[in-house]
């Protein structure tokens, strides 16, 4: 099992920024990719980024300008740092873990306010 603790969403103006943190326990030797999903009001839940155990990143659509994603492996923490926020972006970000099954955290949400 892979204990997953989310923190660091909140409310935002637009423009601003806001930093996202994922940190695992558990059987933390196991885990590949790690990433953040987020699922807006009424849409289906959608790729953020995810990053490899080698450092490999993937986002998702138009989001690499202004998002980037990283990990410590020494901590078992993903970060997602996300700039110049828009009120489409207001979603309920959820971190995810393979290792090698999918482990979801409980989802901490991100207001933009225009």
């Amino acid at each position: 099992q892979v204990r997953l603790v989310e923190s660091g969403g909140g409310l935002v103006q637009a423009g601003g920024s806001l930093r996202l943190s994922c940190a695992a326990s558990g059987r933390v030797f196991l885990i590949n990719d790690m990433g953040w999903y987020r699922q807006a009001p009424g849409k289906q839940r959608e790729l953020v980024a995810v990053v490899s155990k080698i450092g490999r990143t993937t986002y998702g659509d138009s989001l690499k300008d202004r998002f980037t994603i990283s990990r410590d492996n020494a901590k078992n923490t993903v970060y997602l740092q996300m700039n110049s926020l828009q009120p489409e972006d207001t979603a309920v970000y959820y971190c995810n873990i393979r290792a090698p099954l999918d482990y979801w955290g409980q989802g901490t949400q991100v207001t933009v306010s225009s």
